[in-house]
């Protein structure tokens, strides 16, 4: 898949979430490098959910908002040799995880990073780490 392909994938996808979900949220933004995970080089990350962290008590939030992005190169890395490369259903399940932190990080929750440290934690003891 193209990256002009790929972001249209994603843009029609992020059309099909109910703006409700999305409160809050400056954008969701395809980037076309590969990301790699800052602490464990050897993964990738699909998309990361960037924000400057839980509102102030004053309701405010510091910096520049609450975004999703996805990573083209990731996704392409991943899929590199599987013919069979689920594209729209591994997007899908992208935006939806990083959605996910986004509507946490507003009820002030924290479940689903608590998952990720999990995921990280069987990783590096070389468990079975398949979402």
């Amino acid at each position: 898949m193209t990256y002009e392909a790929f972001a249209e994938l994603a843009e029609r996808l992020w059309e099909e979430i109910p703006a409700e979900y999305k409160r809050g949220l400056q954008g969701m933004h395809v980037l076309e490098p590969l990301k790699r995970d800052p602490e464990e080089p050897q993964l990738v990350r699909l998309g990361e959910y960037l924000s400057a962290g839980y509102p102030s008590v004053l309701g405010g939030f510091e910096g520049i908002g609450r975004h999703i992005a996805l990573y083209y190169g990731s996704f392409a890395y991943i899929a590199r040799g599987d013919p069979g490369f689920d594209w729209e259903g591994e997007v899908w399940e992208t935006l939806l995880h990083e959605l996910r932190h986004h509507l946490e990080t507003l009820a002030w929750r924290a479940d689903l990073v608590e998952e990720d440290l999990e995921f990280l934690r069987r990783y590096r003891q070389g468990q079975n780490i398949r979402r």
